[in-house]
């Protein structure tokens, strides 16, 4: 156990953050980057006493108690447009277990990867707040900050311009052809007529 000057002290009207229980069974934790926004995924799984939790955003989502069976699988959803995530327990050996997490069928990995082919993101500070921007390329949703955005399609002579407002700013994100085939379209955010360098995630 950590001696005393490393353990947290709290006032007697405060609470810890996190029970020591809690700590305990915490034996995953992954972030998924959706349209919505990126969503933090833990998950608890107390291996004495059969207990499963699934925390979305530090929210419970799905807590059983007492299952005699420790592998199997945990299925819930994620974000505002409700994703299929699921957990997997797999025991690897003994009582050791791997926990890998699926979103829409696909590992964590294999998910990004198809999804940074579908969609771009943007993040900028505007107003002293980040602004988190996705576009996605198949259905042409612009997402801000967790929010679907109103948009307006233009056709320019060199491609399209969808047109939404973040606050007082005028947005858009220009289409163009890149004239390659692998390449395909180039989509860029422009900002109160300022480019905007897309984010990696």
């Amino acid at each position: 156990m950590a001696s005393g000057d490393d353990s947290p002290i709290f006032e007697d009207d405060e609470s810890p953050p996190y029970s020591m229980e809690r700590m305990l069974d915490l034996v995953a934790v992954w972030d998924v980057a959706l349209s919505d926004g990126v969503h933090k995924i833990e998950f608890e799984h107390g291996t004495t006493t059969g207990k499963r939790v699934v925390y979305v955003d530090g929210k419970e989502k799905i807590r059983r108690e007492w299952m005699f069976k420790l592998v199997g699988k945990e299925t819930f959803c994620v974000g505002a447009s409700d994703t299929k995530a699921t957990i997997n327990i797999d025991a690897i050996s003994g009582f050791a277990y791997e926990y890998t997490l699926e979103v829409n069928g696909k590992s964590l990995k294999k998910y990004m990867e198809s999804r940074s082919r579908t969609t771009n993101t943007w993040v900028l500070h505007l107003d002293g707040e980040d602004v988190r921007v996705v576009l996605e390329k198949d259905t042409m949703d612009v997402w801000c900050n967790g929010k679907k955005m109103e948009t307006a399609g233009e056709f320019v002579d060199d491609g399209t311009e969808t047109h939404f407002s973040v606050g007082d700013h005028d947005c858009y994100i220009k289409a163009v052809s890149s004239g390659r085939r692998k390449e395909g379209i180039i989509h860029t955010l422009i900002v109160d007529n300022r480019e905007i360098p897309e984010a990696l995630e």
